[in-house]
């Protein structure tokens, strides 16, 4: 049926809106009613073009969309570990150490640094074990090269009785360097420290060497 100049048109074009995005979605239905009051006068080759500006528009909103969804999916990881921890204190068994960490998305994102939440269990052949939750930040380099580090507070138990390091207060700090792929899988090796910054009588402290495989969550 053509449009006839004057004719009152109603369309239903709502913008792209990520659910839960109050905000977006209420500036959209402003932007709907505005563009419908605006075709309601428009004759056919005026309402043609500005159809087609609009779903333009609406294709490039749904893409940056979709981009920025796929990034904060991305920016949660499990890193699994394994490597071996030596302990400082005479005669403690040193052993092989399995790791598993939860990295949170991004409380903070720059341009080159972020920072975001962390959670760690690691278990040594020994019986020891460790649980920890702090902060993480990493580095973005060239080449998809990056730089990481982290600080995690958290509970020691000791297996062995030479293996005490002084508290079941301790902290994990510890610098990793990586490199990720295509994939959005990483691989990096970490060093990592623990010790109860001198809050209790000894402070033996253990040291680990780490290869760890980073796994994106969807």
């Amino acid at each position: 049926m053509p449009f006839g100049a004057g004719s009152l048109i109603y369309v239903d074009a709502p913008l792209l809106i990520e659910k839960g995005s109050k905000r977006l979605h209420k500036l959209s239905r402003k932007r709907v009613g505005r563009f419908k009051r605006t075709i309601a006068t428009l004759s056919p080759p005026e309402f043609q073009d500005v159809m087609g500006k609009e779903m333009k528009n609406r294709i490039a909103l749904s893409a940056a969309l979709s981009v920025a969804l796929a990034s904060s999916a991305f920016s949660q990881e499990i890193v699994l570990g394994a490597g071996y921890s030596d302990y400082s204190r005479h005669g403690a068994e040193d052993g092989v150490i399995l790791s598993m960490e939860y990295i949170h998305r991004p409380f903070y994102e720059g341009r080159v640094f972020s920072a975001q939440l962390a959670g760690a269990i690691e278990l040594v052949e020994t019986g020891d074990a460790f649980l920890g939750g702090g902060v993480r930040g990493k580095w973005d380099l060239q080449q998809d090269w990056f730089i990481e580090a982290s600080v995690l507070p958290g509970a020691y138990i000791e297996g062995t009785a030479l293996n005490d390091l002084g508290s079941t207060f301790e902290i994990r700090s510890q610098l990793a360097v990586g490199k990720r792929f295509k994939s959005g899988k990483a691989l990096s090796l970490a060093l990592s420290h623990k010790s109860n910054a001198s809050t209790a009588d000894i402070n033996p402290g253990v040291n680990a060497l780490t290869l760890r495989w980073h796994i994106p969550l969807d």
